[in-house]
């Protein structure tokens, strides 16, 4: 299929994307590349790219500071929900795709499963393009020896197969939601203060909210559980989680990648197999704070040998 046959097959400020050179190229070199993490697989999901929502620069960070071999894209990277009512793409929602069609162009494997806002993709599964391998679902073997189930997860979303409209009128508000959380970060920023989601917050504080997602939680793990697998990584929900369940006695894993819209957190496995959630904006400021506290360290050090 030709990039002429797939811009006549999805909607026309869909099919426009401008994939441009980035206006905030990768830091390259050996210096920078030694700062890189180096992780054996990288989940992530729920970037929704084309919406305000959307941590572009956390995520440009995320890709600048990591390397894995195999990366998945877990669904809702672009939302197409969004960018059917109005469109846009500012320059660090291209950066963020050339960042990963790069890596798909130097060896990694790039997976890209696509979820209920950009489900037009779908219709595209088993197809390649430019490197990027687009599935409906995926299985994942750890480092070692564990089978993980991969996909979205909308399809255990009760809303979504019974409702659907109901889903489109949530968006509109947890839309409305996300406005505010941007707003409110704007002044944490003036103020000097790190990032902090005001939806994961409120989340946490309404029960039907908690009781939706544990539900959601224990359907999956059990969907997985019966297809054979010792695991299960997915998305949708916006809520990074690791989970234990039991499946007619078996022990089943239940990994969720969270968001890059409100937690802004990844999955990775370690080249050993183990597993870990990451959390960002907890990673930058680490980061800033090592410099500080190698100084604070040289200090005490220069008083010591004074004394």
């Amino acid at each position: 299929m030709t990039g002429a046959d797939l811009d006549d097959l999805l909607p026309d400020n869909i099919a426009s994307f401008p994939i441009v050179p980035p206006r905030t190229p990768e830091p390259e070199g050996p210096e920078h590349d030694a700062k890189r993490r180096s992780y054996r697989t990288i989940w992530i999901s729920d970037v929704h790219l084309g919406t305000r929502g959307c941590n572009a620069a956390l995520l440009i960070d995320f890709l600048d500071h990591t390397d894995s071999e195999t990366i998945y894209l877990v669904g809702d990277i672009i939302d197409g929900w969004r960018l059917k009512k109005k469109f846009y793409w500012p320059a660090a929602h291209n950066d963020i795709v050339w960042r990963i069609m790069k890596r798909a162009r130097r060896g990694t494997r790039v997976v890209y499963i696509p979820g209920n806002h950009d489900e037009m993709f779908r219709q595209f599964t088993g197809l390649n393009f430019g490197g990027i391998e687009i599935r409906r679902a995926a299985f994942h073997d750890t480092a070692d020896g564990r089978r993980l189930m991969v996909l979205h997860g909308d399809e255990f979303d009760a809303v979504m197969l019974s409702h659907r409209w109901l889903a489109f009128v949530g968006d509109h508000a947890y839309h409305l939601m996300m406005k505010c959380n941007l707003a409110v970060n704007t002044v944490r920023r003036w103020m000097g203060k790190p990032y902090w989601s005001l939806s994961k917050a409120a989340k946490h504080k309404v029960k039907n909210a908690v009781e939706f997602i544990g539900k959601y939680e224990e359907v999956v793990a059990r969907a997985a559980g019966e297809r054979g697998v010792d695991g299960v990584v997915c998305g949708h929900i916006h809520t990074a989680e690791f989970r234990m369940f039991d499946h007619n006695g078996k022990p089943i894993e239940y990994w969720n990648d969270g968001d890059w819209v409100e937690g802004c957190n990844a999955l990775v496995e370690h080249h050993d197999g183990r597993m870990e959630i990451l959390h960002w904006p907890d990673e930058i400021k680490r980061r800033a704070a090592e410099p500080l506290a190698a100084e604070s360290g040289g200090a005490m050090q220069s008083a010591r040998e004074a004394a």
